[in-house]
């Protein structure tokens, strides 16, 4: 579901925006939630950690070398590098 969000802008760079937007075939509004979607996404340490882990995992099975490694396994190595023994 949507929800809406009321900001304020100069009208100058509005305009700006809206030309920007029509150049790209997009309407203003689709282009200030890319905007915000991506400037989340960027910040977002959570996620980037997740894609993070999503990645490695994914190598670890193409190589060959995550047989065998169990998630208590990586969790034990994520504690003991954060206790500064890894």
């Amino acid at each position: 579901m949507s929800d809406h969000m009321l900001i304020r802008i100069d009208a100058d760079l509005k305009a700006r925006l809206a030309r920007l937007a029509r150049a790209e075939g997009k309407t203003t509004s689709r282009m200030v939630r890319e905007l915000i979607r991506n400037y989340v996404k960027e910040r977002d340490i959570g996620a980037y950690v997740d894609g993070l882990w999503d990645r490695i995992g994914a190598k670890l099975k193409a190589s060959g070398r995550g047989r065998g490694i169990r998630p208590a396994d990586i969790e034990k190595a994520i504690a003991d590098t954060r206790k500064g023994r890894g």
